[in-house]
């Protein structure tokens, strides 16, 4: 999935997990990629970039604007939970909660078949915390 030509592969992965359609999995894992990059501590998760297709790894480069408008969205604040999470996801990809629920597990899930144990673990580590101590949203 490193590749330019994988995003469609990425994509359709992230559909067939979720069950959504594809446009829909697409605007999911734009959505979930970009809260992403805005909420991990210690920077942008460049270390992503590398694992992902070309127009996939487009979507960390920073904060994009909510709901497709002018302007970023406003960085959260670091001990925003994975509820914070879910629904900037929802009100970037324009779904419902389950979708939303569906489409983050579903990228969680491809990202993590992108790349090595470690990676994935030290992605995971740097995400915000719920109050129980799970990184958010998984």
């Amino acid at each position: 999935m490193t590749d330019g030509d994988g995003f469609p592969y990425f994509i359709d992965a992230v559909s067939r997990r979720s069950g959504l359609p594809t446009e829909q999995a697409a605007a999911l894992a734009r959505a979930v990629l970009q809260t992403m990059a805005e909420r991990v501590t210690g920077g942008a998760p460049d270390d992503l970039v590398g694992h992902l297709p070309n127009n996939v790894g487009g979507y960390l480069t920073g904060p994009a604007p909510v709901d497709g408008g002018a302007g970023a969205a406003p960085s959260p604040p670091s001990d925003a939970g994975p509820a914070e999470f879910l629904r900037r996801v929802e009100q970037r990809a324009g779904v419902d909660p389950a979708a939303a629920r569906a489409g983050t597990g579903a990228v969680f899930a491809t990202l993590r078949e992108a790349m090595t144990v470690r990676e994935f673990r030290e992605m995971v580590a740097r995400l915000p915390r719920d109050d129980g101590g799970r990184p958010g949203p998984l």
